[in-house]
């Protein structure tokens, strides 16, 4: 699959947020997302993978499915 077919997996609010964190924001909103620093992009998605990884933490475990009762 090349690079243009391929959907992007972070919503474009959530990577607005992250660039505004991370303090590239501006440069997005001067020259689009190809203007920010390979650096810039590495952190954004490491900062992503630690939220997500936040949020699954802080989920109750989820329980394994049950059988039902075998009758003999």
């Amino acid at each position: 699959m090349s690079r243009r077919n391929r959907r992007g997996m972070m919503s474009e609010q959530f990577k607005y947020e992250l660039a505004k964190d991370l303090g590239f924001y501006e440069t997005v909103q001067r020259e689009g997302w190809g203007g920010i620093r390979t650096k810039d992009a590495g952190n954004m998605v490491k900062r992503a993978i630690q939220i997500a990884e936040q949020t699954i933490s802080q989920q109750p475990p989820q329980q394994p499915p049950q059988q039902p009762p075998r009758y003999r």
